[in-house]
C-alpha cells in the first residue's frame, strides 16, 4: 500500500446491532479512514420499534470503535419506516467532507439520494450495499414505479454494488448492472461472539429447560423473530400442530421467541390443547438470544418476502439444522437442501411438516446436518466482508488499498 488512506463515508439510516462490529473491524483497516453518517439515532436509547409492537432498548454497545455523527432530522421522533427518517446535512457533508468515496446502505429514502447526488457532483465514487433482492418485496404500483426509476438513476451513478448473497446479486443484474460493478460483501454477523456466547449458554441449558417446563430430552423447535404477518409464524404453528397430533412429533416442543402484532392472534392459534408444548418467551435481546439458539433441535424460518433473515447466520454458528423458506434471502446462500436443512415453498404446510418430521425423527442425521451448518457459516464472515469491501475501493484505488 502507498500514499494516505482511503477516506470512506458511510451513511445508514441508524445504529444496527448486527453491523456496530463490522464497522469497527472497517475503522481499524490501515488502508481505510471511515466516518458513519447516522440519519437517525433510534437504536441508541429505549425506543419504540413498531415490529416487535413494543420498547425495547439494545444491550449491546452500537457506536464504539469507529468515528461516527448523527445528523439532525426534521422527524426525530417518527418510526422507521420506507420514507423516515428524513435528515438533512448529509449532502453538504459529502459534498465538502474531503471523502475519496462513499458507501450509502439503501439508495431508495430521499437522504440517501442526496448522499449519492452529493457524491456524484463533487466526483466522489459511490458504493451501494442494501437487501434487495426478486422476492423480498411487494410494493404498491406506484412504489415500485418510484423504486425503477431510482434503479436506473443510481445504475448511472454508482460505481460499484456491494451484494450481500445470490438473490441480491441476482437482483441487480436482471436490473442491468454489469458485473464488473458487482462486488461480494456477504451479509455476516459476528461470528466469533456468537460462538462464545453460546458456548457459554452450554452449561445453562438444563436450567433453560426447567425455567420453561421442557423435558431433558425434549426436542425443541425454534422460532425467533418479529411477530409479523410476513414471517408466518402461524404457519410454524400449523405445521406443529400436525406432527403433534399424529403421533411423529417425539413429543417435541416449540419455543416462540418475539413479540409483535400477531401474538395474540398465534397465542390464540396455539390453543390451550398443546400450550403446554408451545412456549411464548417474549423478546429476546441479542445477549439473551444464544442460550435459546443453543436449546434447540431445529430452527424454522417460515417467513414470506424476507430479504435476508440475519437470525439465520448466528443460528448457524450453534450448528443446528435450519428449515427456510425460498422467499428467505439467506436461504440461497446458507442452507444446503438436505446437507444442513431443508428449503422449502413459502406457504406449504405440508412441507414445513415433514421437514419437522424427517430432522425430528434422525437425531444422528440432525447433528451431522449441524455440523454442516457450522462449516457454512466458518465461510461467511466480517473477514470475506472487509475483503469484499476492499476488492470495491481497490478496483479504483489499486495503489491505496493494501
Amino acid at each position: 500500500m502507498t500514499g494516505k488512506p482511503i477516506r470512506l463515508a458511510y451513511f445508514v439510516t441508524h445504529p444496527i446491532q448486527y453491523q456496530a462490529p463490522l464497522l469497527r473491524m472497517i475503522a481499524a483497516e490501515p488502508s481505510i479512514n471511515l466516518k458513519v453518517f447516522f440519519a437517525a439515532d433510534y437504536s441508541l436509547t429505549r425506543h419504540f420499534d413498531p415490529g416487535f409492537g413494543r420498547e425495547i432498548e439494545w444491550d449491546v454497545d452500537l457506536t464504539d470503535g469507529y468515528d461516527y455523527e448523527i445528523l439532525p432530522a426534521l422527524n426525530p421522533e417518527t418510526p422507521l419506516s420506507a420514507l423516515h427518517p428524513i435528515s438533512y446535512g448529509i449532502f453538504w457533508r459529502i459534498l465538502t467532507g474531503g471523502f475519496d468515496a462513499i458507501w450509502c446502505h439503501s439508495y431508495a429514502r430521499p437522504s440517501h439520494m442526496m448522499a449519492i447526488l452529493a457524491a456524484s457532483l463533487s466526483g466522489k465514487k459511490v458504493f451501494l450495499r442494501d437487501e434487495d433482492n426478486l422476492y423480498s418485496s411487494d410494493p404498491p404500483p406506484a412504489r415500485a414505479f418510484v423504486k425503477k426509476c431510482l434503479l436506473q438513476i443510481v445504475k448511472r451513478l454508482a460505481h460499484g454494488v456491494l451484494t450481500i448473497g445470490k438473490m441480491n446479486r441476482e437482483f441487480y443484474a436482471s436490473h442491468g448492472f454489469p458485473d464488473r460493478k458487482l462486488f461480494s460483501m456477504p451479509y455476516a454477523v459476528d461470528n466469533d461472539w456468537f460462538k462464545t456466547r453460546i458456548a457459554e449458554a452450554m452449561p445453562r441449558q438444563g436450567t433453560l429447560r426447567r425455567e420453561l417446563g421442557i423435558a431433558p430430552d425434549q426436542p425443541v423447535i425454534l422460532f425467533a423473530a418479529k411477530f409479523q404477518p410476513r414471517k408466518r409464524g402461524d404457519d410454524l404453528i400449523r405445521a406443529f400442530h400436525r406432527i403433534a397430533t399424529d403421533g411423529t412429533s417425539k413429543n417435541a416442543c416449540l419455543v416462540m421467541v418475539g413479540d409483535g402484532e400477531m401474538d395474540d392472534a398465534w397465542r390464540g392459534l396455539a390453543g390451550e390443547a398443546l400450550g403446554k408444548r408451545i412456549h411464548f418467551v417474549g423478546f429476546k435481546g441479542m445477549l439473551e438470544l444464544p442460550a435459546y439458539f443453543d436449546l434447540c433441535d431445529v430452527f424454522v424460518i417460515p417467513s414470506a418476502l424476507e430479504p435476508w433473515g440475519l437470525v439465520l447466520n448466528e443460528v448457524l454458528n450453534a450448528g443446528k439444522p435450519i428449515i427456510a423458506t425460498d422467499q428467505v434471502g439467506s436461504a440461497y446462500d446458507l442452507v444446503e437442501h438436505g446437507k444442513n436443512g431443508f428449503m422449502l415453498e413459502t406457504g406449504n404446510i405440508d412441507q414445513l411438516s415433514n421437514a419437522l418430521r424427517k430432522i425430528i425423527a434422525d437425531p444422528v442425521a440432525a447433528q451431522k446436518m449441524g455440523t454442516h451448518s457450522l462449516e457454512l457459516i466458518r465461510d461467511w464472515s466480517f473477514t470475506q466482508d472487509i475483503e469484499g469491501l476492499k476488492s470495491a475501493l481497490r478496483s479504483y484505488f489499486p495503489e491505496r488499498v493494501s
